[in-house]
């Protein structure tokens, strides 16, 4: 009887033991043959726009790598947010994961309701690159520099018309981090996207601007638009411009950062996977070639680096508003 009694605490206690390593071992299973169907990489801005881009860049190489397709999906609406929402909401096996913008770490920090949080359902997989912005003016205002701009700017508050890509996003709280730091007093004129804020400022309906070197560089060939400085800390080999910082605006910094996100719950095995995918892919000569042509410096985070980034920027533009005084929801 006692040598039943044992053989059965042995059986139970093994069965046990392989009931505890299942998940584990499931997770490492799933990883292995990941991907064995096609990927879908929301990008939840227009398409030709950078993010876009960089996602289609980002989704060829992965396609390479894996032999497997990754299909860009462009899933516009709500700043973002309505993409994000899908990633946050899909199944968590890596298949569904998302390209954002610094924009989405704004929204994330000035709107109370949306109905995802950034930092708590969604995870970084990788960073894959830092972006400066431009910041431009139509060539009608009279100043060559960004302390031109500035006393222009505080001999006449409120002349100044400045476009953003709409409210609460990145290119709106540049400017407010602008006015908040060179103590000026801009008129902030959102618009649905990025390119129709630079066509109303060639218009000069509105009179400053911020974006991304891919999309006002053309104008500033032609001299259609004026390039004044650049917000990130250095200066890039990009473009022949200073740094805000330097320029007048000590400290002051805004990166458009681009990188992939998933939802929260996807195994980590699978996450690392699809990490080692786009580290790659920021190191392919043709992807760096292209994104650096931009003003995007590529980088290629692990998972962790990224998760703390998202947070630190959320927190950092939550303070920012605050600071500002802004009541953008």
């Amino acid at each position: 009887m006692a040598a039943k009694m044992k053989h059965m605490i042995v059986a139970v206690a093994a069965a046990l033991a392989g009931a505890a390593v299942t998940p584990a071992a499931a997770q490492a299973d799933a990883a292995k043959n990941y991907p064995n169907k096609p990927v879908r990489l929301i990008a939840p801005f227009t398409p030709g726009a950078g993010t876009d881009t960089t996602a289609r860049l980002i989704a060829k190489h992965l396609s390479d790598t894996w032999n497997q397709q990754v299909v860009v999906d462009n899933r516009t609406g709500a700043a973002g947010a309505i993409g994000v929402d899908l990633t946050a909401k899909a199944q968590p096996d890596g298949y569904t994961i998302c390209l954002i913008s610094a924009s989405l770490h704004v929204n994330s920090a000035t709107n109370p309701n949306l109905p995802y949080d950034l930092t708590r359902d969604l995870q970084g997989i990788a960073l894959a690159t830092s972006l400066f912005y431009v910041l431009y003016i139509n060539p009608s205002v009279p100043v060559k520099s960004v302390q031109d701009l500035i006393n222009f700017a505080r001999t006449n508050p409120g002349k100044l018309n400045y476009s953003s890509s709409g409210t609460g996003g990145l290119q709106h709280m540049a400017g407010e981090l602008f006015d908040y730091m060179a103590k000026t007093r801009m008129t902030h004129v959102p618009f649905k996207g990025t390119a129709a804020g630079v066509v109303a400022n060639l218009a000069g309906e509105v009179q400053v601007g911020y974006g991304t070197l891919f999309g006002v560089r053309p104008h500033m060939q032609t001299g259609k638009l004026r390039g004044l400085a650049i917000t990130a800390p250095k200066r890039s080999s990009a473009v022949d411009l200073p740094t805000v910082a330097e320029s007048g605006v000590p400290g002051y910094s805004v990166d458009q950062m681009y990188g992939i996100i998933g939802s929260a719950k996807i195994p980590k095995p699978i996450v690392s996977k699809i990490n080692a995918g786009i580290v790659s892919a920021m190191k392919d000569p043709d992807t760096v070639k292209r994104l650096t042509a931009d003003g995007s410096v590529p980088v290629g985070s692990t998972p962790e680096e990224y998760t703390r980034i998202i947070r630190e920027e959320v927190e950092k533009w939550r303070k920012v508003a605050k600071a500002a005084g802004l009541k953008l929801h």
